[in-house]
């Protein structure tokens, strides 16, 4: 029986609450990634990065007893996964994508292996602004709870943006992505940039999972990321590497993931365990619609179609 407290306005916004939840680690790891891939590197250890992220920022949470030291953390140890995925790749004769799915296979299995003590206690966790206090409707009210993570990846998005297509450093990491031999040959150190843009777009993926653990679902569990940090690659893909379309197609993904739970806000729950892959087919949709063997997609570093 549909709950019709609301009326017709129930599932929308229902589902803009969700969005609202389940994009940040989204966007977080797609703008981590579109920064690295803009530098010619693949890092598809972001989910493992993503997972220990959330681990590393619940646990310092809890022992520091506040949520935004969490934050640092998650963001510091993912700098340091990062800086250990620049360094890997930047070896003679290895390969990105065998590294970062090497390094996603460990921080899972880290996290997992860590984390189990903190399975049970409770941490702070991150406050939400309330936008929607002017509403006497309780669904209005938690469907605009946005937390501050939030808005600073909306900035970050467009000030990312602006990087790219305004400054020195935006310019030297595409050129660096477009041209390796170029960029060397007017006096950039390809390595290091890349190693930079490699090492903070681990930092963003770690803040990505400090989200997860320390707002929503806000705990940590061995569970607790989904994939979602594989999904964000694909996001990259679908927004084609440019970090403000990354912020809609987060908001798009968060939508997805928030059907079954608006679904079962308004009193629909059959079905649940179907519509709850509505992410997932998302992905294989946008695989699917963005591959093609005769062209190059828009946008894509040339160094990303190089075989190394």
């Amino acid at each position: 029986m549909i709950d019709t407290g609301m009326g017709v306005w129930g599932l929308p916004l229902a589902l803009v609450g969700g969005a609202l939840r389940v994009s940040a680690p989204y966007l977080f790891v797609s703008l981590g990634e579109c920064l690295t891939e803009k530098s010619g590197r693949i890092n598809l250890g972001q989910e493992g990065t993503l997972i220990v992220g959330a681990m590393t920022g619940y646990g310092a949470s809890y022992v520091a007893g506040s949520a935004w030291v969490g934050v640092v953390a998650a963001s510091a140890v993912g700098l340091m996964l990062g800086a250990l995925h620049a360094w890997l790749c930047s070896l003679p004769r290895v390969n990105d994508i065998a590294v970062g799915i090497a390094l996603m296979l460990f921080g899972v299995g880290l996290a997992f292996f860590l984390g189990k003590p903190l399975i049970q206690p409770t941490a702070p966790r991150l406050p939400a602004i309330a936008l929607g206090t002017w509403s006497p409707h309780a669904a209005v009210r938690a469907a605009l709870q946005v937390n501050v993570l939030l808005l600073f990846g909306i900035v970050l998005a467009f000030a990312m943006r602006f990087f790219f297509d305004k400054t020195r450093w935006g310019l030297a990491v595409r050129i660096v992505g477009e041209d390796a031999d170029a960029a060397r040959a007017i006096g950039y150190d390809v390595v290091r940039v890349r190693r930079l843009a490699t090492a903070v777009g681990g930092a963003l993926a770690g803040v990505g999972g400090s989200f997860l653990s320390l707002y929503y679902p806000g705990s940590w569990n061995e569970g607790l990321s989904s994939g979602q940090g594989l999904m964000a690659v694909a996001l990259v893909i679908f927004a084609r590497w440019d970090p403000v379309r990354c912020l809609w197609a987060s908001l798009l993904f968060g939508s997805a993931g928030a059907i079954g739970p608006a679904l079962q806000s308004i009193g629909i729950s059959s079905g649940y365990n179907l519509i709850a892959t509505a992410p997932y087919l998302l992905t294989l949709g946008i695989m699917f619609v963005t591959s093609s063997a005769r062209r190059t997609l828009a946008g894509q570093p040339a160094e990303l179609t190089a075989a190394r």
